[in-house]
């Protein structure tokens, strides 16, 4: 799995106009999941973003988590992150899962993040979506599983 984590001060998502998801303080994630991934990667990553110290503590530094600052995590699915375009001028996407298993990886994510507390807001699977944001910071990573 595969993602690309953004510290923000706001976030939303739409789908044909409609709000699905909306937070302030938090994560944006945008989650891309490869073929053969599994439960296990799915819930390593939640831990792992979820934990990352990338807030700033009172002396101005990256060192409190998405737990210590009672932030939410808006989850995106995007399996654009899987695009391979070292080759022609068209993205070839066959390193990316088959859409069953990826809203399954997908699901399994958001799951593990709500488990440890964490409000979760989302996106669409396999929609047309727009996405809005304020990086704080800004504040970018990409995070991988493998």
């Amino acid at each position: 799995m595969r993602a690309v984590v953004q510290r923000v001060s706001e976030g939303s998502v739409r789908v044909e106009g409609d709000v699905t998801g909306a937070i302030e303080t938090g994560l944006m994630v945008l989650l891309g999941v490869g073929r053969g991934d599994t439960d296990k990667e799915a819930r390593y990553l939640a831990d792992k973003i979820s934990g990352l110290r990338i807030f700033e503590d009172e002396a101005g530094k990256m060192n409190r988590s998405l737990e210590d600052v009672g932030g939410a995590m808006l989850v995106v699915s995007q399996f654009t992150l899987y695009g391979d375009c070292s080759k022609g001028r068209r993205p070839s996407f066959i390193d990316a899962a088959p859409p069953q298993e990826a809203d399954e990886l997908y699901t399994a994510f958001i799951e593990a993040v709500r488990f440890k507390g964490i409000p979760v807001e989302t996106g669409r699977f396999q929609t047309h979506m727009q996405v809005s944001l304020t990086n704080d910071g800004p504040v970018t990573l990409i995070v991988e599983s493998k």
